[in-house]
């Protein structure tokens, strides 16, 4: 492994604020802040003791793509600033490749998910109701099939440790009001959707996806967080994909049954991992860089 893993940053020339699941963020000043994107994995709401070495300049990488590809849709929170720029000389191999400079944007307090495809926690919802989070579907359909349009289904955003809530539409809309809740539903579905179109091209089926989204003081709205990654999103390669199974995905599938096939209670602390499982993720999130970027 040629990466050396960042699990936590410690940046003595800026104001630390937030060290969430993945990211770690300082205040620069009023305006602005440093995100930096570690090596960090979480697992069933889990932060695992194992980084993944290179994950959070994947993460940056692939993010950077998405931004660029989708400025037309929507604003994002990136700014014209070399993060190396913003931090003392001897940090900057902290931050290197694996950090933004952004607007200081007040979040939404909901994760704004789109799904494809018929997959995961919503297939499991499909089983049991015929629809995903109240959103009724056809009869008959098979685990991974495409849908007929892609669907809006938000959630809450829960503190480290805590599972996210699906929430239905009317919340979304009582805790942002109407017209915001509409406006985050149709710029993720069309965020979305120009993605899913694109990564199709390049070997990769989106199958669902979480974004964020914040607002300045007027009100404007933004896309914030990261974008597109393996982290915020389910790809499948789209050789070899078939309705039916659970697809494989770019992601950190590989610790997930690793985890499930041992005698964790899925409460912290989560088991270490072994070398040849991180060097194995690494890859696939390696991978789905090199298919989606070039």
């Amino acid at each position: 492994m040629t990466d050396i893993a960042i699990h936590e940053t410690n940046l003595r020339s800026l104001r630390f604020l937030h060290r969430g699941k993945v990211r770690d963020i300082y205040a620069i000043d009023d305006e602005r802040l440093l995100i930096v994107q570690t090596d960090r994995l979480s697992a069933f709401d889990v932060i695992l003791p194992s980084p993944i070495p290179g994950k959070g300049k994947v993460l940056t990488e692939v993010s950077n793509f998405w931004f660029a590809r989708l400025g037309h849709v929507i604003p994002n929170h990136l700014l014209p600033v070399d993060p190396l720029t913003v931090v003392a000389p001897d940090e900057r191999d902290q931050v290197a490749g694996r950090a933004f400079v952004v607007r200081r944007l007040k979040p939404l307090p909901i994760e704004a998910i789109v799904r494809g495809y018929v997959a995961g926690s919503g297939w499991k919802d499909y089983q049991r109701t015929g629809a995903i989070c109240g959103i009724p579907l056809p009869a008959g359909m098979a685990e991974a099939q495409k849908l007929p349009a892609p669907i809006f289904t938000p959630s809450t955003k829960a503190p480290a440790g805590s599972h996210d809530e699906n929430i239905p539409f009317a919340e979304a809309e009582r805790l942002l009001g109407a017209a915001r809740a509409a406006e985050v539903r149709d710029a993720a579905i069309r965020l979305y959707s120009e993605a899913a179109d694109f990564a199709a091209t390049r070997g990769i089926l989106i199958a669902d996806t979480k974004f964020e989204f914040g607002t300045d003081a007027a009100g404007k709205l933004y896309l914030i967080d990261e974008a597109l990654t393996p982290d915020s999103s389910r790809f499948w390669p789209v050789a070899g994909y078939r309705t039916g199974i659970s697809p494989p995905s770019f992601d950190k599938q590989f610790v997930r049954d690793w985890l499930e096939a041992h005698d964790w209670n899925k409460k912290p602390p989560a088991p270490a991992l072994p070398a040849d499982l991180l060097e194995k993720t690494a890859e696939k999130y390696r991978e789905a860089l090199r298919l989606l970027v070039g």
